[in-house]
């Protein structure tokens, strides 16, 4: 019956658009909706419209009286010529809102507005305007009736009404706004762009190009009421942050169990990216750091280009992005399987340190006093173990901080330097000695990170990431295992062989 139906609205519809001499567009734009607004088989667990309104009350609340807060969306980033990095949307766009797509901004108003017919809103929202041709080649856009239907939203508009959108900027006392990026590509044959949209608020706003002195214009405040909020994470928040971490768990566990001295980092990186993707992670946190050795003493190695990692400790800082939350796990093993005896002094004295910090985690502790209790056993087992003569020189080895917040950002948005019941913070202390450190030699090339996801808790914490093993025996214990890709081998590339190039 479903069938004999969509046939005959099919047919129905054809009909009146040959009359109407636009068959073609017409016909694909409706196969198109089809398919746009009924993907049954689409990852159903996103954060739920009521999620994001809340966001926005919640907001509100915060907000002083007679303010308006404005959210751009991220700009499109150029990865080579004409072609653009996956898109990546504006965390605090997507926090408040759920849109994903660029070239859209959201203004929310403390108190109701009144529009020129006599409507009450205290919210807009001006998307990207639906397009045929371009969603053929770039993909599918909500448009603003698909915005409203998805995201819950009654006062939505295509991004080009926003220039002649009847806005008095002047009667506020607080125009809330996060700084504006710098290099906001800009299109000639679009008025809707971000670009254009960024400077018809500028013109309606009266924003000169030094705003820092203007009290109404609150580039400060908008930090303060964000990092408020999404510094305390929500059941819903959790739900995929819980999701996140575990995957990334997962990816170091069978790596660990796959790990072979012959192996390359690039080859490692892979294999975790693999197993994420393979849990439905979309993306990662930020880019996978794979270093053995001296590769592991450089703190946000990325180009993980050693071809063979041999017998060296090698430290794996790697977290999955679920539906925009991301996990940062990092686990630092031997590749032989087994610990050496320097290697293991190195890696139980970070362990030491991480054990030492736990035990401050709780609602009200300070942050700075995990981070002090931790440098305190570095300092002192370096001192112990000769390589440094003095504790004051601990940040030669242990050059960073404690932690940092996870979210939506892997160094997501905060306000408080109190921890607070609701929090979701790293742990991950570090030693690092690169050859030809002032030590002796047994000591050098040995990089040791050990990092956690932790929830704060009213009486103490949650170890998100126990799923991957911490302690050196149960590291030795998980790398004697079989692993489920240890037979995934590819053939050789036969244009590996030398060959005349004409």
């Amino acid at each position: 019956m479903k069938k004999a139906i969509l046939v005959y609205s099919i047919t129905t519809f054809m009909f009146t658009a040959v009359f109407h001499k636009t068959f073609s567009l017409a016909l694909f734009l409706f196969l198109f909706s089809l398919g746009s607004f009924a993907q049954d088989d689409r990852p159903s667990d996103y954060l739920s419209k009521e999620f994001h309104a809340g966001r926005r009350a919640a907001l509100r609340e915060l907000m002083p009286d007679n303010s308006v807060m404005v959210v751009f969306a991220y700009p499109t980033r150029t990865f080579s010529n004409d072609v653009d990095y996956f898109y990546h949307q504006n965390p605090d766009m997507y926090y408040f809102s759920g849109y994903k797509e660029p070239h859209s901004v959201l203004l929310m108003f403390k108190a109701k507005q009144t529009d020129a017919a006599g409507n009450a809103y205290d919210e807009i929202l001006f998307v990207q305007k639906r397009n045929a041709k371009a969603e053929q080649w770039t993909g599918r856009r909500l448009g603003d009736e698909g915005a409203k239907s998805k995201l819950g939203f009654k006062a939505v508009f295509n991004g080009e009404e926003f220039q002649k959108f009847n806005i008095d900027f002047a009667k506020f006392d607080k125009i809330i706004f996060d700084r504006f990026p710098v290099d906001i590509p800009v299109s000639k044959n679009d008025s809707a762009d971000l670009y254009h949209l960024v400077q018809q608020f500028r013109e309606k706003a009266a924003i000169p190009d030094d705003y820092s002195k203007d009290t109404r214009l609150d580039t400060k405040l908008y930090r303060e009421l964000t990092g408020r909020l999404r510094e305390i994470k929500t059941g819903e928040e959790m739900d995929l942050i819980r999701k996140a971490v575990e995957i990334s768990c997962q990816g170091q566990n069978e790596v660990m169990k796959t790990l072979r001295p012959g192996m390359s980092e690039l080859e490692i990186q892979g294999l975790h990216e693999y197993v994420h993707k393979k849990y439905g992670a979309e993306e990662v946190g930020y880019g996978s750091i794979v270093g053995a050795g001296d590769d592991g003493c450089i703190l946000h190695y990325m180009e993980n280009t050693k071809t063979k990692i041999g017998n060296e400790m090698l430290l794996m800082d790697v977290g999955a992005e679920y539906h925009g939350y991301t996990a940062d796990v990092t686990r630092t093993v031997p590749a032989s399987g087994k610990f050496s005896t320097e290697d293991k002094q190195i890696y139980q004295l970070v362990y030491d340190a991480q054990e030492a910090a736990f035990k401050i985690l709780k609602d009200g502790a300070q942050w700075s006093d995990a981070g002090a209790a931790a440098k305190e056993v570095i300092a002192e087992g370096l001192l112990k173990l000769g390589i440094i003569k003095d504790k004051k020189d601990v940040g030669k080895y242990y050059p960073h901080g404690l932690s940092h917040h996870i979210g939506l950002d892997v160094h997501d948005r905060v306000y408080s330097s109190t921890l607070k019941k609701g929090m979701v913070i790293t742990i991950e202390p570090g030693i690092y000695i690169p050859s030809g450190s002032d030590c002796d030699k047994k000591w050098w090339g040995i990089g040791v990170r050990i990092e956690d996801d932790a929830l704060i808790r009213e009486n103490g914490y949650e170890l998100l990431s126990s799923f991957a093993p911490r302690k050196p025996e149960d590291i030795e214990k998980m790398m004697a295992q079989n692993s489920v890709i240890d037979n995934f081998k590819l053939p050789p590339l036969q244009s590996a062989e030398k060959k005349k190039a004409f």
